[in-house]
Parts: structure tokens; sequence; C-alpha cells
């Protein structure tokens, strides 16, 4: 596996699973109101709620539910009030996991994400004890059926692109934050489809899993992802190609 982001690209081709569960649209509402409150209500001044637009469109998500959420942010519609809090720990294999949350009762959900630590062979850690392993990076998930890895490089380099990875069936774009909508829009305007875009957090290095330490983990991050609460959970697990390929 050459980078964490092709664990990425399989985890976007499962979300409709999560739009099954009717998880998704809750986790983008939570995500867009947080958003909004922090930044206001404008997405072409507010790059974080703008993400947040696109993934709800991404998914498919009515507009009525996104004016909604966004409102409820700003305080136009009254809502819940959701704190940000993070986790962190280590699942089988001595893999680092880190786990994002948007809740209304920090208490419950730390009983919560505790309990499915230790359900699946995992434990929480303290504060500080995993995030250092991972970096802030905006990544893009490009199909590699519609477009040459030279046409892409060229396009995603000149307008800031970090790195570029062959991921076989896709290519992974990686960006530093702030240079994310300008590499974004420059696939645009080429007219360079994206599978996804998003403001991740990517391993700084892989820790090598076994099969059976990869299906535990696998099992520990579906656990958390089917939380309520959970918005996100990245590992530093480099996945053992069979199991890749029986994921994808």
């Amino acid at each position: 596996m050459s980078g964490h982001s092709k664990w990425a690209s399989i985890k976007h081709k499962k979300g409709a699973l999560d739009a099954k569960r009717g998880k998704i649209f809750s986790k983008i509402s939570r995500e867009i109101i947080v958003a909004a409150k922090s930044g206001g209500g404008d997405p072409e001044s507010n790059a974080r709620l703008r993400l947040a637009v696109s993934k709800a469109r991404e998914a498919n998500m009515p507009s009525d539910n996104v004016d909604r959420a966004i409102k409820r942010g700003t305080g136009e519609l009254e809502g819940i009030n959701y704190e940000e809090t993070a986790f962190e720990g280590y699942g089988p294999g001595g893999v680092a996991v880190y786990v994002q949350c948007l809740t209304d009762n920090k208490n419950r959900t730390s009983a919560e994400i505790r309990n499915i630590f230790s359900k699946k062979g995992g434990n929480l850690a303290g504060l500080g004890s995993v995030s250092w392993l991972f970096e802030k990076k905006g990544l893009m998930i490009v199909d590699a059926h519609g477009v040459t890895e030279e046409e892409l490089m060229n396009a995603a380099l000149d307008a800031g692109a970090e790195d570029l990875k062959n991921e076989g069936d896709a290519f992974s774009v990686i960006t530093q934050p702030h240079d994310f909508e300008n590499v974004k829009q420059a696939l645009a305007v080429k007219k360079i489809p994206f599978k996804s875009a998003e403001i991740t957090m990517l391993a700084k290095n892989l820790v090598p899993a076994d099969e059976k330490a990869a299906r535990q983990v696998f099992e520990l991050v579906e656990a958390l992802e089917e939380n309520d609460d959970v918005q996100n959970v990245y590992t530093n697990m480099d996945v053992p190609e069979n199991v890749l390929k029986e994921l994808a």
C-alpha cells in the first residue's frame, strides 16, 4: 500500500452503506451546524462550511436539510449545541486510532467510545498519545480512468499540490490544508472529476498489520463509525493487500 490515502478511497466506496444506515445525513448536518456556528452561514466566506455543504451534495442530501442545518448553526433556528471532541487510543496490533466527534454530551460520548474500544480489543489512551502520528491534509481521490497521470500531475502540482500517489485504479492528490481549495478549483477548471475531496488526517508513517489484526481493526473502526457522535476515524494501519482487495 503506497499510503493511507488508499484506505480513504475505499472508505468513499463504502459510503453508500452508511447512507443506507441513515447516519450520513445526521453526521453531515452536525458538521454543517458547527461550521456555520464557528464561521458564519455563508459558504463563500467559510471554507469549513463550504466543504461540509459539498459533502452534503455528494451524499444527495436534500437542500432543505442543508439550509436548516445552516440556520441552526447561525441561530436562526433553535437547535442542539454540539461540541467538538477527540479520542485517542490503540487497536489490535498496536495500531493508532484517532476519533473525531461532535457531541451534545461529552460524558455520554466518552463512555460509549470507551466501551467500543474495550469490546473490540482496543484501549483508549490520553490526549496527545497518538494525534502526533497524523497530519492534517487535503485529499482528493481521482479516478485513474478519467485522466492520465501526467495530465493530473501538471494540473495539481501547478496549483500547489504537495504529492500525487498512483493507487492503481485511482490517484490520490495530497495538499496542505491552505492549498486544498486552489487545487480543487484547478482540477475543476481542467474538468478532471474526482471521487471525493476532503480535509482529512493522514498518518505520517504506517504500521504493518497482519490479516487477523487488520480485520479486527476494521471491526473497531466500523463499530466507532456506527456511533452517532463519531464524525471521523483515522488509523495508521498499513492494510494487507489481500484485505484491501476484498474491501474494494
